[in-house]
């Protein structure tokens, strides 16, 4: 510790070693993946910040993805990441380009990773981090050779769980944290929350929603207005109308766009029940949904009839600034927290 670093400054950076270690930082911060949002501006602006950007593939072309790479690299020359979808059709030529541009980190989200996918992330040499909803997915996937794996609660935004964070990482860290780094994400806004995570064996945290507002986002300024003026009870999960579809819930702020969602799943069920669509198409059909409700708001600025994904910690987020300021502010109460307390 030199003169100038403070105690709570110290133990959070050992707190947080293994996770600046494996990612490569000065912080161990991911950045939630989140679809139009996190594009090279915001992604390298986390990584120069200190942190870990992720660029959200979700719906990208092989080419679309290959070009938003190249935009990060002309941007940072810190470490990045890519978050691939299990569903993509075109998953094993994504993971192509990113062995072309020598990503180092893959982040597999969406469900129980395809045969042969994680051999073919794992042969590029990147590290692959998964998403475990669950302990018993948590050892699965380690079995299958995982580097590292992020525990997502539903306070979350976008895509959601069943359960919250504090519960996944009660379940889930003292099982698996002493064999692998995991990162815990959702509804996390303040660093005395990061601290005590990693008072708990996590080795980072991912942040999503606390991201959104950055000045670096290209998000449009009516998204960003209604993250700030938003409360905690605004984001809500979306309701499944059919059990025979399977539709993963998403936690977004209310809107007309909710009533629009109920009324697309309806057209999916009825297209099902008629035989015109297998459950695969089904799927795809909600989850291309979910891609263009989302770009409506982020980029075309309707957040009335699009999707403003958004996690419970939205009511966190104040106003518009820098990456830099966010991550600045969130390792300052962390280190305080930290030093109020003992060892």
């Amino acid at each position: 510790m030199t003169n100038t670093t403070t105690v709570g400054e110290e133990r959070l950076a050992r707190r947080m070693a293994r996770g600046r270690e494996f990612l490569g930082t000065d912080v161990a911060i991911l950045g939630g993946a989140m679809s139009w949002v996190s594009e090279r501006n915001l992604v390298a602006a986390i990584s120069n910040a200190g942190g870990f950007g992720v660029i959200a593939c979700g719906a990208m072309t092989p080419d679309l993805l290959d070009a938003e790479i190249a935009g990060t690299k002309e941007r940072t020359s810190k470490p990045f990441g890519v978050n691939l979808i299990t569903m993509h059709p075109q998953l094993f030529d994504l993971i192509e380009v990113c062995k072309r541009h020598g990503v180092g980190h893959v982040v597999l989200a969406g469900g129980l990773p395809p045969k042969g996918s994680i051999e073919a992330i794992k042969s590029t040499g990147a590290k692959l981090i998964c998403f475990a909803p669950a302990l018993i997915m948590a050892k699965r996937l380690m079995r299958s050779g995982v580097d590292a794996l992020v525990v997502e609660g539903n306070e979350a935004g976008g895509h959601i769980g069943p359960v919250s964070t504090s519960v996944l990482a009660q379940e889930i860290l003292p099982e698996v944290a002493g064999d692998i780094p995991v990162f815990v994400a959702g509804g996390i806004g303040r660093g005395e929350a990061i601290a005590g995570y990693l008072e708990m064996g996590a080795a980072g945290v991912q942040l999503g929603t606390r991201f959104v507002c950055a000045a670096e986002s290209i998000a449009h300024a009516n998204f960003k207005k209604a993250f700030i003026r938003a409360s905690a009870r605004d984001a809500v999960a979306s309701v499944q109308i059919d059990s025979r579809l399977p539709v993963i819930p998403v936690r977004a702020l209310k809107n007309a766009g909710a009533e629009l969602f109920t009324k697309k799943q309806r057209e999916v069920a009825q297209a099902l029940d008629e035989g015109t669509v297998e459950m695969a198409e089904a799927q795809l059909q909600i989850e291309h949904y979910w891609a263009g409700a989302l770009r409506r708001a982020v980029i075309d600025g309707d957040v009335e009839h699009g999707s403003v994904m958004a996690g419970q910690s939205v009511g966190m987020v104040k106003t518009e600034e820098p990456v830099a300021d966010i991550i600045a502010a969130l390792m300052a109460e962390a280190a305080s927290a930290l030093e109020k307390r003992q060892g």
